[in-house]
Order: C-alpha cells, then sequence, then structure tokens
C-alpha cells in the first residue's frame, strides 16, 4: 500500500492526471493506476504482494480526421463482439493510409 500511496502523492504534487480502477479477471488482486499524459497512456498495477508493472502505450503522433472516424469506430465495436475472448482476441484495427 505504501507503494501506491507514494506514487499518488508523487503524480499529485506534479500534477499528473491519473485515474484509479480495480481490474476484473486474471488482475483482480491489483489496484491500477491509468495515467495520461501527453502522447503516452500508462497502466501501472499495484498488487497485494506489492509487486508493481507498468505498461505504456505510445502515440504514433499521427491524427486521424472525421473522415476515417466511421470506419475507425466500426472496426472498433466490431472487437467487442461476445465471440472475441482473451484466448481468441480479435483481429487489430486497420488504420488508414494518410
Amino acid at each position: 500500500m505504501k507503494k501506491l500511496l507514494d506514487f499518488l502523492y508523487k503524480l499529485e504534487d506534479n500534477k499528473v492526471y491519473y485515474r484509479l480502477s480495480k481490474p476484473s479477471g486474471e488482475f483482480r488482486r491489483c489496484i491500477m493506476v491509468e495515467v495520461a499524459v501527453p502522447g503516452e497512456r500508462w497502466e501501472v498495477d499495484f498488487f497485494e504482494n506489492n509487486e508493481v508493472e507498468v505498461e505504456v502505450f505510445r502515440s504514433d503522433g499521427i491524427l486521424y480526421n472525421d473522415e476515417h472516424a466511421d470506419d475507425l469506430i466500426k472496426q472498433l465495436l466490431d472487437t467487442t463482439d461476445p465471440k472475441w475472448t482473451f484466448d481468441n482476441p480479435p483481429p487489430p484495427i486497420v488504420l488508414p493510409e494518410l
């Protein structure tokens, strides 16, 4: 718990936006801190055994406009079909050529 609180204090002291959540499934024994910084999103998992895991998602800097929005949203909604599972994931979303 100390690691989690120390991390949250550092984020707050530096005015970094974060959100707390408690995942389900295999990660249900942790508290997740979702951190949003320009061009990146972090998932920092604090487990009950004091282990900490960090996953960083970085933007490629490409911005898509409304011409691409309908197609991207359709692909995203197709990936939420119940037939997709952790062991049988959906195909990756295909980003349009700019």
